[in-house]
């Protein structure tokens, strides 16, 4: 749990990583006059698929606004979806621009994307009434794919990345020491001005955005105030210190949520709240990314929502879509990290939600199809190894927090994957080894389950190299492309004499 003493989404997508990438064309003529929208199946993992819809202005006028409109068969459902609002009634799904992509010049095309459960595709495509592949053409069609295009200066660029190959580190370094910065308060450890925060830190994650109420979506930053910060520099300081940092390669990032910061998107318009209030934060200050550090009861599932890879909640799509959102719309160098304490991921071995005949804890592995679903995008997953009960782990025994033992046990589930809730025919599939990092606390004053360096580097080893694992033998092997350490916080690291930074940054920064 962050800021402790005070201390211290839809998803089959992880299929997408062993399935091979389908890619199916449903389209009338190529680039008839006019506006067109085809249809692609991205990917395609049996059990659904992701789709993409290309607008493509034909015209010779621009197009100010656009409504694709389809049916999926029955037996097919649609899931979450992306850089576009949608309106359903039965079978029939209509998505209409958002308002960064709505204009559309002559020759420019705009796409936008979701997920589906089933196998159907969609009929009766409609683009603005008339049928999407366009009218007669007045000149000879072409085969080529229309050309990309750069949207007007005003509006955000909506990319789509490849969906299983991401960049392969983010722009971070191999091994990587993340850590919190208490920026909008103190806590007790003092204040650390922005400028101040040393070159060894890869990652530094704003503490925290914040809501307005728990459903409203509305998420807010603010520097900590001169009562409680006498030291705290000026926003313009603020921004300046930030882009010191990224120009010497280091990444800024948003962290919402935290142990006072409940977020429940229990709607779409708090969904579409938080794209647009998470949105006007990032532009202000010029952010690499997001950190999604929900705690307490900001996830759970609902009563029959027991598959990771098909989940129903309100508060788990929602979250899911408007991640997904925020990533189309800043583009491939956009930085998604996430902080999950271990009840909401590695107990999913175990427990999932309220569980097939009720009474669970309805938080219980509720991370997992918030992880599962954004693998694709996901850039590191740091899980807190800290405040935390024991844990089974793939040994099934269980784990106790404060020793090496826990590190390696946690992160092991993570780069070998494990069935949820015991069932064998829904494992949660290992991520990629540069998207698992541990989080261990700076300080006994930092939240508890510390570990002094010696032991953090015992587990480093040996899920790195396979040596000095005592007694667990990790499932997954070694693991060399392991992204690093995550540190609530740095300002306790600073009060307590920079351990952890002394300790561990020359440690990651030496592993081959």
């Amino acid at each position: 749990m962050h800021r402790t003493a005070r201390t211290p989404v839809l998803a089959a997508l992880a299929a997408l990583a062993t399935a091979a990438a389908v890619t199916v064309a449903f389209a009338g003529p190529a680039l008839a006059a006019g506006p067109t929208a085809t249809f692609v199946k991205t990917s395609d993992w049996g059990s659904g698929w992701e789709g993409k819809y290309t607008i493509t202005n034909g015209g010779a006028s621009t197009m100010t606004g656009w409504q694709v409109a389809f049916t999926l068969p029955a037996g097919t459902t649609l899931g979450s979806y992306w850089d576009a609002t949608v309106s359903s009634a039965g079978q029939r799904h209509t998505f209409t621009n958002r308002s960064w992509n709505g204009t559309i010049a002559p020759g420019a095309s705009v796409s936008f994307g979701f997920l589906a459960t089933g196998s159907g595709s969609p009929t009766d495509c409609t683009l603005n009434g008339a049928p999407c592949g366009g009218g007669t053409p007045t000149t000879p069609p072409t085969t080529t794919a229309p050309p990309p295009t750069t949207p007007p200066p005003t509006t955000p660029p909506p990319t789509t990345p490849p969906p299983t190959t991401p960049p392969p580190t983010g722009g971070l370094p191999k091994h990587a020491l993340i850590g919190y910065l208490h920026a909008s308060f103190a806590n007790g450890s003092g204040y650390v001005r922005m400028a101040d925060v040393p070159a060894d830190w890869d990652v530094v994650n704003l503490a925290f955005g914040e809501p307005t109420s728990v459903t409203s979506g509305d998420i807010r930053f603010q520097l900590c105030p001169v009562a409680e910060c006498p030291n705290v520099e000026s926003e313009a300081e603020f921004t300046a210190a930030i882009r010191a940092k990224q120009q010497q390669g280091k990444k800024v990032l948003l962290s919402i949520g935290g142990q006072n910061g409940q977020v429940q998107l229990t709607t779409t318009a708090a969904r579409d709240t938080f794209v647009r209030s998470v949105s006007a934060i990032i532009d202000r200050y010029g952010l690499d990314g997001l950190d999604i550090d929900f705690e307490g009861h900001s996830l759970y599932l609902n009563t029959g929502d027991t598959d990771f890879r098909n989940p129903t909640t309100p508060v788990v799509v929602n979250l899911i879509a408007a991640i997904r959102t925020l990533k189309q719309r800043y583009g491939a160098g956009f930085v998604l990290t996430m902080a999950p304490e271990t009840f909401f991921v590695q107990l999913g071995y175990q427990f999932y939600g309220s569980g097939p005949w009720g009474g669970q804890d309805p938080r219980a592995g509720s991370y997992l199809p918030v992880i599962h679903a954004l693998r694709d995008i996901l850039t590191v997953l740091h899980v807190q190894d800290y405040n935390s009960g024991p844990i089974v782990g793939l040994d099934n025994q269980y784990h106790t927090m404060g020793g090496a033992d826990f590190h390696i046990a946690m992160t092991d589930m993570l780069l070998a994957g494990f069935p949820v809730a015991g069932n064998a025919n829904a494992v949660f599939p290992a991520l990629r080894e540069d998207q698992v990092a541990f989080g261990a606390p700076s300080s006994t004053s930092a939240g508890n389950g510390y570990v002094a360096p010696a032991g953090v580097q015992q587990a480093v080893t040996c899920l790195v190299k396979g040596q000095n694992c005592g007694g667990y033998t990790p499932r997954s092997g070694t693991n060399p492309g392991f992204r690093g350490l995550m540190t609530w916080s740095i300002n306790w690291d600073r009060y307590y004499g920079w351990e952890f930074r002394l300790q561990h940054g020359p440690f990651l920064k030496a592993l081959p």
